[in-house]
């Protein structure tokens, strides 16, 4: 299997998860303007985390003379590895479909930095507890920085004229579970996977990346079956309206979910010598990608009142600084 074997590769491969985590639901908004609901859009989002997961383990997973390929891994592995790295793509399935009900409540300001604040503080301090590695304090001080940043987008986000139909109370008890459930899948998934994987053998029972980023997948399209299930009952959808989409609209789904479980993937390979916890904080500095595509690109800020400038001015300087700050813990 390919293994990183370098902190510049690594940080790199954690740049391109926050590339793809910031920059995929830019196929969800393609998919709205064809009036394409989420829920429909979501199971191809599903689908693509699936594919990609396939692939990966049957590319880079199968191949090289380091660990053991991922099908024959899977032969090996203990039931319980197996349910660890499955659960956590159900936790991740049910919490990122939380967080959208959140966002359609209470609106973006409210409940993006609720959810994902939380996540990162969350999922950044248990990873760090399961595998200790880089200064705690340069790490927590980024991560801290990261959190203020997001504080003050929503505040930007405030400013904004407020929609119709928003709820904010409702919208911030879905965000502190999805927080809270978005917060653990990353733990749950590393601890799925054999410790030093990139210069040790791995451990009997265990599994490498890419067989627990395969099951990563099943766990998430399978759930769906559930989750997205209620959801579609919800918006008084049926499964043939599925079937309707055009070939156009289901490809920039599947799309959307390949590009989120490549960031994922490249995330957890990099993690063996970033240590879990700055992987998945460096990773999460995607609400900075997401920051500037809202700004810059779909023009969210055109109708902001005067004094939301300077906030945004200070949430991007927030973001850098603690990115730049989790960055340099691996050194």
């Amino acid at each position: 299997m390919f293994i990183v074997d370098s902190v510049p590769l690594a940080v790199l491969f954690c740049v391109i998860t926050m590339l793809g985590w910031g920059s995929w639901a830019n196929t969800q908004k393609l998919a709205g303007k064809d009036r394409w609901p989420f829920p429909l859009f979501y199971w191809d989002y599903a689908i693509g985390v699936l594919l990609f997961g396939i692939v990966f383990a049957l590319t880079a997973g199968s191949f090289g003379s380091a660990g053991e390929p991922a099908l024959t891994n899977l032969t090996h592995a203990s039931s319980t590895g197996i349910l660890r790295a499955f659960f956590s793509g159900a936790l991740f399935n049910v919490s990122n479909i939380l967080l959208v009900v959140a966002i359609d409540s209470a609106g973006m300001s409210l409940a993006f930095p609720v959810g994902v604040g939380l996540a990162l503080v969350i999922g950044t301090v248990v990873s760090y507890l399961q595998t200790p590695k880089g200064s705690p304090s340069m790490l927590f001080s980024g991560v801290a920085l990261v959190v203020l940043a997001m504080v003050l987008s929503a505040l930007a986000h405030s400013r904004l004229p407020r929609k119709e139909g928003v709820h904010p109370a409702r919208g911030v008890i879905y965000s502190v579970i999805a927080g809270c459930l978005m917060g653990y899948f990353y733990p749950q998934l590393i601890s799925a996977i054999s410790p030093g994987f990139q210069s040790q053998p791995i451990q009997p029972g265990l599994l490498t990346p890419y067989s627990a980023l395969l099951i990563f997948g099943v766990g998430v399209f399978v759930s769906n079956f559930v989750v997205n299930g209620v959801f579609l009952k919800v918006n008084r959808l049926k499964y043939s309206d599925y079937f309707a989409g055009s070939a156009r609209l289901h490809s920039i789904g599947i799309l959307g979910g390949a590009i989120w479980m490549l960031a994922l993937c490249l995330n957890v390979i990099a993690s063996g010598i970033a240590g879990p916890a700055v992987s998945y904080a460096l990773g999460q500095g995607a609400t900075l990608i997401a920051a500037i595509w809202g700004v810059f690109i779909w023009k969210e800020f055109s109708n902001a009142p005067r004094g939301v400038t300077p906030l945004i001015v200070l949430m991007f300087i927030g973001y850098a600084a603690g990115l730049v700050l989790i960055g340099l813990t691996t050194l």
